[in-house]
């Protein structure tokens, strides 16, 4: 099945790469949830080496079917050129990840394929006593997906290719949340006989089947309670067997492993080094944007010391729905405000929903896509981390950042216009630069559209600039292994080490102690990941006053509605071409 996606009719890019998204989503049946294919699969990924290795091997022959393609003269057309440059380039940089062994240590606090399975059962549909059947189906092969994971992990150890013990200690931790209440976490036997008491011994699982309906809950809190028992089994043997392994293991990648996970991340091959000198020339001027809005805030006391008030003081919403239905409110308006003015989007681009995340989430807010029909909106996720009070200050720019009109619009258009192009370059060919920078170029938007007047969203929303330039900074400094140069406040001419960078970030950066703690962990296990962020919204920034200086050398006035409409429906790019492209829209 998966060869005959990936070769009938496969004679254009386009065509090719629709292939892949069909085949991939056979193979791995998150891709699927993801991506509201194949609704009846109840099965989840093979985690086994071999399960890896199936998935690469998929990416070689779609490479080597679009060469024959282009060799024909199929990416004549430039809808059909640009969606064979991005195949080419995403399918190349992935294989470059995989075959550098990178499966073998995917142990991580955002991401992990742990991560992704739990992530996907919260994106499955639950209205009707089927679905809920389907996702007991599912749920029951839970401990076999952790075991080919295990198994994958053991041979990582056996070749020498480890995690980081941060990484470790975090994911033990996290599995440790998810299982809250589990019987290995009371002392208690396993399982038992009264169905509402085993739900809560099963954790995070069992709180998730206890909305089926009564006629199938008995089974799926039985699976539920297989799954946090294997869960528990996995975090163990993390403790206990693998943590020793990696003791040794460096946190950081080096320059080496550094530069594939960037090209992985941000579509190009950036040269580090001038992109770590423009951070900081970012981070003096955004310290000092922040000083003079600290004093609209609270005069005289400086940058951290408003924003601790903020947080302690300021504004802020009680209760964790109370929060959710603010930030849904939040969104709703963005679309009123910006429709027919800024943005041109059709029905169902409106249609956002928040969330609160699942207990156990990395603490930074997240969005996932609509389902490729619509059939599941794209939504927003706040974490709770257990508290009931949050202060809105930095909560109105981040959820312009997740929501609208960041990663809402962007991800929900490509979807709308996927006939257009491919499924495929609006979908799994998403550069995780091109992404992040559209969503930070979204909180500028509604900067300079005036929506940030308030002193307070305004120093979160400059925070959280700030705490971009910083991700530019320390990850290329840790990774790469450089020194804080001679203008820095902190430490000039000293390596930007991990406990270095965690100080340096807490300093000019007013989140809490554990969202920056989390950060750290984050970048940590995912290496380049950090820096597209502020690195796109540059080849966003570029591409705009390019394309705005063009049409005013013309004579003509710029349309920043029709500009925001093309960028948006051009689908996903690399930074590599992301500003030629803009640039000539």
């Amino acid at each position: 099945m998966v060869e005959e996606l990936i070769t009938t009719g496969g004679d254009t890019p386009r065509r090719i790469a629709d292939g892949y998204v069909q085949a991939l989503a056979d193979l791995d049946p998150l891709t699927a949830v993801y991506l509201g294919l194949n609704p009846e699969d109840d099965r989840l990924p093979d985690l086994s080496p071999a399960g890896f290795e199936a998935i690469a091997d998929l990416g070689r022959r779609t490479l080597a079917r679009l060469d024959e393609a282009e060799r024909a003269g199929a990416a004549d057309d430039e809808v059909e050129r640009r969606c064979a440059r991005l195949l080419r380039e995403r399918l190349s940089a992935e294989l470059a990840v995989h075959d550098a062994g990178e499966d073998y240590r995917a142990v991580r606090n955002l991401g992990s394929p742990v991560h992704n399975m739990r992530e996907a059962f919260t994106l499955m549909a639950t209205g009707t006593e089927a679905e809920w059947q389907l996702v007991g189906r599912r749920l029951a092969r839970f401990p076999l997906a952790l075991e080919q994971y295990r198994r994958t992990l053991a041979e990582g150890i056996e070749r020498g290719l480890l995690s980081g013990p941060r990484q470790v200690e975090t994911v033990v931790g996290q599995f440790g949340e998810w299982l809250s209440g589990h019987a290995a976490e009371e002392g208690a036997p396993g399982g038992g006989s009264d169905e509402g008491g085993a739900g809560r011994r099963a954790g995070w699982f069992g709180e998730f089947v206890q909305d089926a309906p009564e006629a199938v809950r008995a089974e799926l809190t039985g699976h539920a309670v297989a799954a946090a028992d294997a869960l528990a089994a996995l975090r163990d043997w993390l403790r206990d067997v693998y943590g020793p392994a990696a003791a040794d293991t460096p946190d950081t990648a080096g320059r080496e492993r550094y530069g594939r996970w960037v090209r992985y991340w941000t579509g190009a091959d950036l040269d580090l080094d001038e992109a770590y000198a423009w951070a900081w020339s970012e981070f003096h001027d955004l310290l000092a944007q922040m000083e003079a809005e600290a004093e609209k805030v609270r005069p005289g006391v400086g940058p951290m010391a408003a924003m601790k008030w903020l947080e302690t003081d300021g504004p802020a919403i009680e209760g964790a729905e109370a929060a959710r239905e603010y930030l849904q409110g939040l969104m709703d308006q963005a679309i009123r405000d910006l429709q027919g003015t800024h943005f041109d989007l059709a029905e169902p681009v409106t249609r956002v929903e928040s969330r609160i995340a699942p207990p156990g989430s990395a603490a930074a807010p997240y969005y996932t896509q609509p389902a490729l029909d619509f059939s599941r909106p794209g939504r927003t996720w706040l974490p709770v981390l257990g508290e009931e009070r949050f202060p809105v200050w930095d909560l109105v720019s981040t959820w312009y950042h997740e929501g609208v009109p960041g990663h809402h619009l962007q991800l929900a258009q490509w979807v709308y216009v996927a006939d257009r192009l491919s499924n495929y370059q609006v979908s799994l060919g998403g550069v995780s630069a091109n992404l992040e920078g559209w969503a930070l170029y979204a909180e500028r938007l509604m900067d300079e559209l005036g929506y940030l007047t308030d002193p307070g969203h305004r120093l979160g929303f400059l925070n959280a600039q700030m705490m971009r330039a910083l991700r530019v900074i320390v990850d290329i400094g840790m990774h790469v292994g450089l020194d804080f140069p001679a203008d820095s406040p902190y430490r000039p001419g000293e390596p930007v080490s991990p406990e270095y960078a965690r100080e340096f970030f807490g300093r000019y950066c007013g989140l809490s102690a554990d969202f920056l703690d989390s950060e750290l962990v984050r970048y940590l296990g995912m290496p380049g990941q950090a820096i597209g962020y502020k690195l796109g919204e540059r080849a966003w920034l570029r591409g705009r006053a390019a394309a705005r200086a063009a049409h005013e050398a013309r004579g003509e006035e710029f349309d920043l509605k029709a500009w925001h409409m093309a960028a948006l429906s051009q689908g996903s790019l690399g930074l590599d071409d992301l500003v030629t492209e803009l640039s000539a829209l």
